[in-house]
């Protein structure tokens, strides 16, 4: 069994105070294992994208604690957590969140320089599929196509860990097969850590393990002893 990349120990997260308090986060324990690909499945204020921002260090817990490889990052300055966030954890998101001034090969340039040992931008985009297309602007691209240079740009820091808010969100059927398929191979060829956030009970079924939340707790956990390929996902 792989180690623990990541643990958390009774999260919780009160935002506001008082009678306009609302509690998104009861409770949480769980770990993440390294070169594991997870899923979070819930509905919409189930409180997964509040747990992936504190897993992330975009946030932190009312209360608990955090441990990345054994540090706990709960104890983390604000720049020791920038510094969390630009080294070890790639971000992809619903929507790209990409510099329409910059082409695909510059977004993915303009990530790796947060790093000391990048991937190059080419190879990347190249592995994510797009070649034909690195010197396009944003607006030049389709969706898919976006969301595609958004894992490259991810990845060219070479993360432990990938953390994926709705990434197939904004994207039609076709088209989310295709990012989910991409995340699976990210998955196996370079042995990163992948978390995916979604409501779509269905992408469960590609997870080596599924954890399903309500209410701001987790209320299942299940192995995936036979994960299904992407392409075999049906919603």
């Amino acid at each position: 069994m792989s180690e623990s990349i990541i643990k958390a120990e009774e999260l919780w997260k009160v935002y506001g105070r008082g009678e306009v308090s609302v509690t998104a986060l009861r409770n949480v324990s769980l770990e993440i294992r390294a070169g594991e690909l997870v899923v979070f499945v819930g509905p919409s204020g189930s409180g997964k994208s509040t747990l992936l921002n504190i897993l992330g260090g975009m946030d932190r817990p009312t209360s608990g604690r955090v441990f990345y490889k054994g540090m706990n990052l709960t104890g983390y300055t604000e720049a020791q957590l920038t510094q969390y966030r630009r080294r070890e954890v790639g971000f992809v998101f619903q929507f790209y969140n990409l510099m329409s001034a910059l082409t695909a090969r510059e977004n993915v340039e303009l990530a790796a320089e947060l790093v000391s040992d990048p991937l190059p931008a080419a190879e990347v985009l190249e592995r994510m599929g797009m070649k034909e297309r690195m010197d396009h602007f944003p607006s030049q691209l389709s969706g898919g196509e976006q969301q595609r240079v958004a894992i490259a740009r991810a990845l060219a820091k070479k993360p432990s860990l990938l953390l994926c808010d709705e990434p197939t969100g904004a994207l039609d059927y076709e088209t989310g097969i295709q990012i989910l398929s991409l995340l699976r191979e990210v998955n196996a060829v370079y042995g990163t850590t992948v978390v995916i956030i979604t409501h779509n009970s269905a992408v469960a079924d590609m997870a080596d393990r599924v954890f399903r939340m309500r209410s701001g707790q987790i209320v299942e956990v299940r192995e995936n002893p036979e994960p299904v390929p992407a392409e075999r996902i049906i919603w």
